[in-house]
């Protein structure tokens, strides 16, 4: 009877044994599987794909690559100094021809045209390839839906989006929040200073029943000289303290900038190129609308246009910041195929277990920080200065182009 039950105890514990083994192999196999993103770019279907898209590709040989291909024809590096090269230069030299007072519904309307170009270039390129990725390579690709990684290219763009936002409060409060900070609401007070200096002038412009100018009151208009005299002069130009601020918005909005350029060209050549046209399209309202700033605050025209100068060259520090991070992120790594299966069980390489690596969240950082410029920074100040009818329909109008510009520029990438 004992022999019968330790022989049936023996049974039962080879059986747990087995079970536990297989068990173990089974997650040691999935532990081990590996899925390449190559082996699925291998697969006859899309390889039948990707030689049906180069053949379409080579039909139609796009306007805007070769255009492109023209104006930036160097690797990343240097494409990204050229196009910083291209939104700093090109937007100061036009200062030279730029009078010092522009007329605001000129400028508003400039606003306009890049603010649709700015956001169209978050919606049609930054944020696409964002989630999606852009091959440099030609033919089909495919991309695995990866729930995790989506929500940390969704965090990168919000954080982006508050950067911008913190660096734009912290100027406001730096300048004791007189709206005249690196904030892009460069509103003008013409007629605001015309009618306090009217007011100031010590000369009442009321008539008498027999149409004589009243001048019965002339102590009590010598009294409101006196307490108006200093008044226009702060209502009519911002002080130097501020000029100089927003002069220190303007360098660091710019690295900004020179960043942009580096992971966009590093990204894509395409990308880069079509950030570019977005950034070039925007810096030209932009600088003018600093350099009105400047003059309004006490500048020389030669001053000012020597002041803009200086600021751009935070553009290129940025750029060779951005350059400088991308090969000290490169070095030493092996590039290769990435490993689907990785990010199937959450324990990829990347952030939190994901495909997502660092470089990879720069391009949604940018997103967010141009989303913020063209939807925040500048949008309230054309609403608040809209007064009328026609102005608001150019502005239109020159916001649709902005667009149009941008899709025609992505249609034919």
């Amino acid at each position: 009877m004992v022999a019968r039950l330790a022989s049936r105890a023996l049974v039962l514990a080879l059986l747990l044994c087995s079970v536990c083994s297989i068990v173990v192999a089974l997650e040691n196999a999935q532990d081990s599987l590996v899925v390449r993103e190559s082996e699925i770019h291998e697969c006859p279907s899309v390889e039948k794909l990707s030689s049906l898209k180069i053949a379409v590709d080579d039909e139609e040989s796009p306007i805007m690559r070769q255009v492109f291909a023209w104006l930036f024809p160097f690797g990343p590096a240097w494409n990204s100094v050229l196009g910083t090269f291209y939104i700093s230069s090109v937007p100061n030299f036009i200062l030279a021809f730029i009078p010092a007072e522009i007329h605001p519904d000129t400028l508003n309307t400039m606003t306009a045209f890049a603010t649709g170009g700015l956001l169209s270039d978050v919606f049609l390129h930054l944020v696409p390839h964002a989630f999606m990725g852009e091959h440099q390579d030609p033919g089909a690709h495919f991309v695995m839906v990866e729930e995790k990684r989506n929500i940390l290219i969704g965090l990168g763009i919000f954080v982006g989006f508050a950067t911008f936002f913190v660096m734009e409060k912290s100027l406001r409060v730096l300048g004791g929040d007189d709206g005249h900070g690196h904030s892009h609401d460069h509103s003008h007070t013409h007629s605001k200073a015309a009618a306090d200096s009217a007011q100031s002038s010590g000369v009442s412009t009321s008539l008498s029943p027999d149409g004589l100018r009243s001048r019965g009151s002339e102590k009590q208009n010598e009294v409101d000289h006196q307490e108006h005299v200093e008044k226009p002069h702060a209502a009519a130009a911002p002080s130097k303290l501020s000029a100089y601020l927003n002069l220190f918005g303007d360098f660091v909005h710019n690295i900004t900038d020179g960043l942009a350029m580096a992971a966009s060209f590093y990204s894509s050549p395409l990308i880069g190129a079509t950030t570019t046209l977005a950034c070039f399209a925007h810096e030209i309202p932009h600088e003018i609308a600093d350099y009105s700033i400047l003059v309004r605050s006490g500048f020389t025209k030669k001053q000012a246009m020597q002041s803009q100068f200086l600021t751009a060259v935070g553009a290129f520090v940025g750029t060779f910041m951005g350059i400088a991070i991308h090969n000290l992120s490169a070095s030493g790594t092996i590039t290769e195929s990435l490993d689907l299966a990785a990010g199937v069980r959450q324990d990829a390489s990347g952030i939190l277990g994901t495909t997502v690596q660092p470089a990879d969240l720069v391009i949604p950082f940018v997103a967010g920080g141009f989303m913020y410029i063209g939807a925040v920074a500048v949008l309230p100040t054309l609403l608040a200065e809209s007064k009328s009818g026609a102005q608001a329909l150019r502005e239109f109008g020159a916001m649709a182009f902005g667009v149009l510009c941008m899709f025609f520029v992505a249609w034919n990438e």
